[in-house]
């Protein structure tokens, strides 16, 4: 029986801890952040993030090509390339 009580503690733990995460990641949601006092149900925010992580990837993806258009266009010396490439990557 003390096995069930610790694994249903154990549980509730983790569903605390998730739901603490949740509330958490919804203020960081530009989508949600306008509608702080309003309920919305946790598979709704776990979706907005994950739909804002794709968005952000892809924004990311295009920033690079784009520098990587600017950089080969631009009239800068190797050395000069090479310092700025490692800027980007720290």
């Amino acid at each position: 029986m003390s096995s069930r009580r610790s694994s249903s503690r154990a549980s509730k733990l983790a569903d605390d801890e998730i739901k603490e995460l949740v509330l958490k990641l919804k203020p960081l949601l530009p989508q949600l952040d306008h509608r702080r006092n309003a309920s919305v149900s946790a598979s709704s925010i776990l979706e907005e993030t994950c739909s804002y992580i794709r968005r952000l990837n892809k924004e990311v993806d295009d920033l690079s090509q784009r520098l990587s258009q600017l950089l080969d266009s631009a009239d800068i010396t190797d050395v000069d390339e090479q310092l700025i490439r490692r800027l980007l990557q720290r």
